[in-house]
């Protein structure tokens, strides 16, 4: 047997871990996007002289919204052919509950988006570090101080997401926020990988996925941040934590930490039930074709090419 026609061994990267470093990668290139396009908007525009004020309003919001947009494609282009891309374990989760993903693996997705996740937020902090640290000074900020004058919300907003002052200390308000957000998030995902219905195809799926977020990030980002997945807020506060913003960030101020993981868990079954009940099985009763080469359990599907005798 020559060596072409070798059988090839099967190393890491045909298992699970091959997957879970393209989450990894897929959710670092995610983060790093989008983590850098606040840092971008709170501390490093407004002293590079290239204007004064941050968060002035719709302005810097569709700067941050647009931003992420870009953040979620670019991490669903690097991790779609291997993994489908999830970058969200509320979406691993929905996949597993309403589209036979296997269950196995939901928890090393996990482990692997939240990994990924701290890793961009931690590439954003290094190469803003100065920035912040200026912005911090300028404006008497103490990083991990909650409330007062040198209250650190500001700067721990680069990282981490947190409910509108209007809000006080209720729960229900973000909470609910977060259950709406995530829900449309996943039910219009399962609308776009469903093969009975119209999915986008020529590989555009991540750049619609990228549009989505930021249509909830222009329609219902202002409430509290539109988190929508416990990974992106859960890893980049992790990493505020370890960086000094200590308990502003964990359990965070009138310990909001968990609102961003219960709420988008619930947010993506609720999702997923209500497209499956209101369109996939009237798809299904309707007995609509599905079609070819689309995504539907969370695993890509490539195109196979055509050849000329094919295609004749």
């Amino acid at each position: 047997m020559t060596q072409g026609n070798a059988p090839r061994r099967e190393t890491w990267r045909t298992t699970i871990w091959g997957e879970m470093t393209a989450e990894f990668l897929g959710t670092f290139v995610m983060i790093a996007f989008g983590s850098g396009v606040v840092a971008m908007t709170v501390a490093a525009l407004n002293q590079s002289g290239r204007g004064e004020l941050i968060f002035a309003a719709s302005g810097d919001w569709l700067l941050i919204t647009f931003g992420w947009a870009l953040a979620v494609t670019f991490g669903v282009y690097v991790a779609g052919g291997v993994s489908g891309a999830h970058l969200n374990p509320a979406i691993t989760l929905a996949l597993a509950v309403r589209r036979g993903f296997p269950w196995t693996k939901v928890l090393p997705y996990a482990v692997a988006q939240l990994v990924g996740a701290y890793a961009g937020a931690a590439l954003v902090l290094l190469n803003y570090r100065d920035a912040i640290r200026s912005f911090e000074a300028a404006h008497g900020i103490v990083r991990g101080t909650v409330g007062g004058a040198a209250d650190s919300g500001a700067t721990l907003s680069i990282f981490a997401t947190a409910p509108a002052s209007y809000y006080g200390t209720s729960y229900a308000g973000p909470l609910v926020d977060q259950i709406i957000g995530t829900m449309l998030l996943v039910l219009i995902i399962f609308a776009l990988t469903d093969a009975r219905n119209q999915p986008p195809k020529s590989n555009l799926a991540p750049l619609v996925v990228g549009l989505l977020v930021a249509a909830i990030g222009m329609s219902f980002g202002a409430n509290a941040g539109y988190a929508i997945n416990p990974a992106r807020d859960f890893g980049p506060r992790l990493l505020a934590w370890t960086a000094g913003w200590g308990e502003a960030a964990l359990p965070g101020a009138n310990y909001y930490f968990w609102i961003p993981i219960v709420g988008p868990i619930i947010g993506s079954l609720l999702g997923a039930f209500l497209y499956d009940l209101l369109i996939r099985d009237v798809l299904i009763a309707r007995h609509e074709t599905a079609t070819a080469d689309v995504e539907t359990k969370g695993e890509t599907v490539k195109e196979r090419p055509v050849s000329a005798v094919e295609e004749f």
